[in-house]
């Protein structure tokens, strides 16, 4: 700073003008408000996550299952994502993965028992250290009080569809309703009421629903009434040539439980299933009218059921159709939160200054293989539904095919609002990508999963993913390698790692392995060092 003498001063304060000082005010106001207004302009972002969402089930996606304009309208004005996927197909680590922007294998919550250390850098810490006000609504599935959040008011652990607890700023309480109409209020009710209209915002949106059991509002029990749906076209997979996917505990024949999954609680107890009493408390939780409305419903599907005594094929065809309704109703809820939230940014002069980002923690099977649940690196669960929109720089129907992952949004956040992204960050930012500036991207992703033994049975296995084939290799108590042609086979039926016209291929999957693995810190080692991280079967913790 030069510092004028007071006799110099004195002789300035005789020469200059009056209006060279209304030109220097002016000026200096003018810096000032330049400033203040590129801080103002800093994006907010409200980023929405559903619980195993399967981009089946959305309809911008085109598979017919169901509707959802609402989050439709987020790719209608902004971009899709066709191949979006996960780093590990499981509900925690996915979120730890979104929050740290790094590999499950470098943040350390590798599955769902294991310890997340809040203590670690996340992306919302940073865009709150920058004046970002930030808020946590919903579901994250990792114990502790979230850090980086100025207003945190989520589920513990799983969480409820009726009658949920919630736990506000660390303080537990039982909120009375359905779960994704309350978590959407609460959320709206931040926004309106809690938010500083001075200050950029970060929102964590993040729904239960359509996480097991499938329990839909109220509302919704009798959409698809009258539609039967066709499963897929490998619903009777018979897995040869894929000896850890015979070996799983996820079919909807042999696993989805008659009450537990499927609402089966017949009132005379005739229906006998392993987890009828976790349901029961499930039911107990609602009041006496809901009860009344669900009974209503049920009770003639449940005495229908009982009197046709089905069997083999049959059987696996009606569970396949009791799941999908109640799957696809619990979806229609969190989209009409979707429009609820996009209306209110709309009415309130937001939508243009906000980035709306959907997602799902990651994909989810809808039959394919005969399945429910994810956790396998083939695509149904590997692969995540990602819609964005920002207008002021996505253009609406932007359609988006290179490969990206979960790993990408934080530093995606980061660069929006002008926050350096940690050089520990193991994404890349979509930005540029959206904008259609992108000249470069990645050719390959990688994929890791841990959690065996455990819920479902499902190998540990790793892998790499280009933009035509991927190599899998199960490993533990087996070691088993697998290559697909997406092009060819789409399904991924055929493991064709012992094909001799795909030898060429599989020696440059390997190497691409390699420098995934290399790229990204992992290792025989690291995997070895997680051997031994406890795992439990309980099925309230792992659904």
């Amino acid at each position: 700073m030069i510092q004028i003498p007071l006799s110099n001063a004195s002789f300035l304060r005789k020469k200059i003008s009056p209006f060279f000082l209304l030109l220097s005010v002016s000026f200096f106001t003018s810096c000032v408000g330049k400033k203040e207004m590129v801080k103002a302009t800093r994006p907010n972002i409200v980023f929405i996550m559903s619980d195993d969402h399967a981009y089946q089930a959305i309809s911008a996606y085109g598979h017919g299952l169901n509707n959802t304009p609402n989050i439709d309208r987020i790719a209608k004005e902004g971009a899709i994502f066709n191949k979006g996927y996960v780093t590990n197909s499981i509900c925690a680590p996915s979120r730890a993965v979104m929050l740290t922007g790094k590999h499950s294998f470098v943040n350390g919550k590798i599955d769902n028992v294991s310890e997340f250390n809040w203590d670690q850098d996340n992306f919302a810490k940073s865009l709150q250290k920058s004046g970002y006000q930030t808020a946590l609504i919903g579901k994250i599935h990792m114990d502790g009080l979230p850090q980086g959040f100025d207003y945190s008011n989520v589920l513990p652990g799983q969480g409820e569809y009726y009658s949920p607890d919630f736990i506000e700023n660390g303080v537990k309480k039982n909120i009375p309703g359905y779960v994704t109409q309350i978590t959407t209020d609460i959320a709206l009710n931040w926004l309106k009421n809690k938010r500083e209209k001075d200050k950029p915002f970060l929102l964590l949106y993040h729904q239960k629903a359509p996480h097991r059991t499938w329990m839909p509002e109220e509302k919704y029990f009798t959409l698809f009434e009258d539609k039967t749906f066709t499963p897929p076209a490998n619903f009777f997979d018979n897995y040869e040539g894929r000896l850890a996917a015979s070996t799983q505990k996820m079919s909807i024949f042999e696993d989805m439980d008659l009450v537990y999954d499927l609402k089966m609680l017949d009132k005379e107890g005739t229906i006998k299933t392993q987890y009828r009493n976790n349901f029961q408390r499930k039911y107990d939780r609602m009041d006496a009218k809901q009860k009344a409305a669900w009974d209503a419903y049920y009770n003639p599907i449940i005495a229908d059921f009982k009197s046709k005594n089905l069997e083999g094929k049959e059987l696996a065809l009606w569970k396949y159709n009791r799941y999908m309704h109640d799957y696809l109703r619990s979806v229609q809820s969190v989209d009409d939160g979707v429009g609820e939230i996009l209306d209110y940014l709309k009415a309130n002069g937001l939508e243009e200054n906000t980035i709306v980002v959907y997602t799902s923690d990651q994909g989810f099977y809808l039959g394919e293989h005969g399945w429910f649940d994810k956790r396998f690196m083939y695509e149904e669960s590997f692969r995540t539904p990602i819609l964005v929109k920002y207008p002021k720089e996505i253009k609406a129907g932007t359609v988006i095919d290179e490969l990206v992952q979960n790993l990408d949004f934080a530093p995606t956040f980061l660069d929006y609002a002008g926050v350096p992204i940690p050089k520990e960050v193991q994404g890349e930012s979509l930005r540029k990508l959206m904008a259609g500036k992108a000249s470069e991207w990645r050719d390959a992703i990688y994929y890791t999963y841990y959690e065996f033994p455990g819920e479902h049975h499902v190998k540990r296995h790793y892998g790499v993913r280009t933009d035509r084939y991927k190599l899998i290799h199960f490993y533990y108590d087996i070691d088993q390698w697998e290559l697909y042609d997406l092009d060819k086979d789409p399904s991924e039926m055929k493991n064709v790692y012992d094909d001799p016209a795909y030898q060429k291929v599989r020696k440059e999957m390997h190497q691409q392995l390699e420098k995934m693995r290399t790229k990204y810190g992992d290792s025989d080692q690291l995997n070895l060092s997680y051997l031994k991280k406890a795992t439990t079967t309980k099925t309230e913790n792992h659904e």
